[in-house]
């Protein structure tokens, strides 16, 4: 798991130096960066959905799955959760700020595909990748946010360290198709914690990640009926 770890390794020390930046930022600034980020994951999500939304075979699916998600999301109330749990760590702003750390760090093709090239075939190329890209994200994130952004190198530890255990059964499961739909709801709830952070609407984010389990549900039950 040495692409993993380094991957933590890195969220952690991006978090630990831009907290260190944070304290010399005018509040000003601050709120620069806060639209910053929130037009940066915007963007993120929006290219993520225009990118695979073409090469879906089931273009009605995303939409199935952000309803279905949304609603059991709303019942178990993960994003009252979350936001209780987070504010035992600093303000509310954290609970946005981590929301937008863990979507954008687990919920994409290098963070899910790295640890099976990992543990399969012992290449830590995506893993690496992604923990370049992580390091510059949690620098900025920290920035806005705090340090507690180093919190969500737990979860991501979490979700690969899962992924890597599993990667023998997840490896031809995760087929090309499954990924694209997967890639197109990661890039809605994307772009939604983006409009949360410009304080646009909040989309209550979190309410949504059950959407994610739609597509592979779908997908087992296409398999087993024979479609």
């Amino acid at each position: 798991m040495i692409g993993t770890i380094v991957n933590v390794c890195t969220i952690i020390t991006g978090s630990i130096i831009g907290s260190v930046v944070r304290k010399g930022i005018k509040e000003e600034y601050s709120g620069a960066l806060f639209t910053a980020m929130g037009l940066a994951a915007v963007a993120l999500g929006i290219n993520a959905i225009v990118g695979n939304m073409p090469n879906s075979d089931y273009p009605v699916l995303f939409i199935i799955s952000l309803a279905a998600g949304s609603l059991i999301g709303t019942i178990l109330n993960i994003d009252g959760k979350f936001q209780s749990l987070t504010g035992k760590f600093g303000s509310s702003q954290l609970s946005q700020g981590l929301s937008t750390a863990v979507l954008l760090f687990c919920i994409g093709t290098l963070s899910i595909l790295g640890p099976i090239q990992s543990a399969l075939y012992s290449d830590h190329t995506f893993l690496f990748t992604n923990a370049t890209l992580d390091f510059v994200t949690s620098m900025v994130l920290a920035s806005t946010y705090g340090i507690g952004i180093a919190l969500s190198a737990i979860v991501l530890f979490l979700w690969q360290g899962s992924i890597y255990v599993c990667a023998g059964f997840l490896a031809p499961f995760l087929s090309p198709e499954l990924m694209t739909e997967i890639s197109i709801i990661g890039g809605i709830l994307i772009a939604s914690s983006g409009i949360g952070i410009l304080g646009l609407k909040d989309c209550k984010t979190l309410n949504m990640l059950p959407a994610l389990l739609v597509p592979p549900i779908w997908f087992v039950v296409k398999g087993f009926i024979g479609l």
